[in-house]
């Protein structure tokens, strides 16, 4: 299974044990759409908190260096998003993450 097929699995499974063995320790979240930046322990806890519900997910590209996933995002608070993520690697983990997203009606 790729290092991304496992990021879309913990998330959906909420399995914080997997998502730190993933995570780099120097992980950093930007999300372009908010200009918002997060941690590793930022990110593990939104993941854990269930407000990530994605939907037809699909790993566009992956290598050693990097990967490419896209998902319809459901959160909580009713807000969907079409999400294009981008995300390097580093020692075999996830390193950076970013997305930018296109809110749905």
């Amino acid at each position: 299974m790729s290092v991304l097929e496992k990021y879309i699995n913990a998330i959906k499974n909420k399995d914080e044990k997997v998502m730190n063995e993933l995570l780099h320790d120097d992980f950093k979240f930007t999300m372009h759409k908010s200009g918002n930046s997060l941690s590793k322990n930022d990110v593990i806890k939104w993941a854990m908190s269930g407000d990530i519900n994605q939907e037809k997910n699909r790993v566009i590209y992956e290598n050693n260096e990097v990967g490419v996933h896209h998902s319809f995002v459901t959160f909580n608070d009713g807000n969907k998003e079409a999400v294009l993520a981008v995300y390097k690697y580093k020692d075999g983990k996830i390193i950076s993450l970013e997305t930018g997203a296109t809110k749905l009606s």
